[in-house]
């Protein structure tokens, strides 16, 4: 390259790059009504629950409801809670990463695929009452599927120590949203594998196990955690559907936090704040882990 060529590329180098000319006011009229949705739904909620949380029942400051959250029954509610997020959102991704490999790179039929992935925008959203009574109905001590294997095959799940109205139980209703989350959130990233990448692999000799081991998991592994992230923050949120398959049997955090606000025996809404305070960390830690991973996988799979 000749000087007068170095020249020109150092010059154009150190220009000043031009910052781009800033939007009309007008452009940003179709996203308003998602920042005052967030505005309302999201920062004021999240205000009041930290104001709240420093208040007694008169109003005045105070740090007794934070130093209660150390009170046995409290702690033991907040790990029943992460142990059935932990369940569920492991057993729920395992599933959901093994229907979504079937229907992307499984070589079943298309209408497979797309079967599975309209039940799984149904089966994502269907949760609280209606999905306790289906269980209910399904599992429950006069269910259908109970009945039909006493009746049919002589085996009495509920004689064998399970029961729907238990750890287990309340895992496996929450299985039912958490594996169609998973299958959406994990097919795009299995669809961004691409083809060229095993060809390499196979024209280096590397068996099928190899290519997965070497270099499919290694791209996939910060998308599939960061999936049973989501399912995680999504199973530590629930409410309805607990209470209604368990009548608050089961000391999970969010029910607890409905007895301490709206309750007749546990009522103390500035405890209950608190605890609903430390789920909003708890989920704004999650959250940050989620970004962090799906920078780290968007690096490989953006096309």
């Amino acid at each position: 390259m000749s000087s007068k060529q170095n020249f020109a590329v150092n010059e154009k180098r150190d220009a000043p790059q031009a910052r781009p000319a800033p939007l009309p006011w007008r452009h940003w009229l179709g996203v308003g009504p998602f920042f005052l949705f967030a505005f309302l739904f999201i920062f004021l909620p999240s205000l009041s629950l930290f104001i709240g949380a420093f208040q007694d029942a008169s109003g005045a400051f105070t740090l007794k409801n934070f130093a209660d959250l150390s009170r046995p029954e409290i702690v033991d509610a907040y790990w029943v809670t992460i142990r059935i997020s932990l369940v569920t959102a492991v057993g729920g991704g395992l599933l959901g990463f093994a229907m979504a490999y079937g229907v992307t790179l499984g070589g079943l039929p298309a209408w497979v695929r797309t079967a599975l992935s309209t039940f799984s925008g149904v089966a994502s959203n269907f949760a609280g009452v209606p999905l306790a009574f289906a269980f209910i109905a399904t599992l429950g001590r006069t269910g259908m599927v109970t009945l039909i294997l006493k009746l049919v095959f002589g085996l009495n799940l509920y004689d064998k120590g399970f029961s729907l109205y238990s750890f287990w139980g309340l895992s496996l209703t929450y299985l039912y949203f958490q594996f169609p989350l998973m299958v959406l959130i994990i097919t795009p990233a299995l669809d961004g594998l691409r083809r060229e990448w095993r060809e390499a692999a196979e024209n280096l000799g590397a068996t099928s196990w190899t290519y997965w081991r070497r270099v499919a998991l290694p791209i996939l592994t910060p998308s599939i955690l960061g999936a049973m992230i989501l399912l995680f923050g999504n199973a530590f949120g629930a409410y309805a559907t607990a209470l209604s398959l368990t009548g608050g049997f089961i000391n999970l955090v969010t029910i607890v936090i409905g007895s301490q606000i709206k309750g007749d025996i546990l009522h103390n809404v500035g405890l209950g704040y608190a605890m609903a305070f430390g789920m909003v960390i708890i989920m704004a830690t999650m959250m940050t882990l989620y970004y962090l991973l799906r920078r780290r996988s968007e690096r490989w799979l953006r096309p």
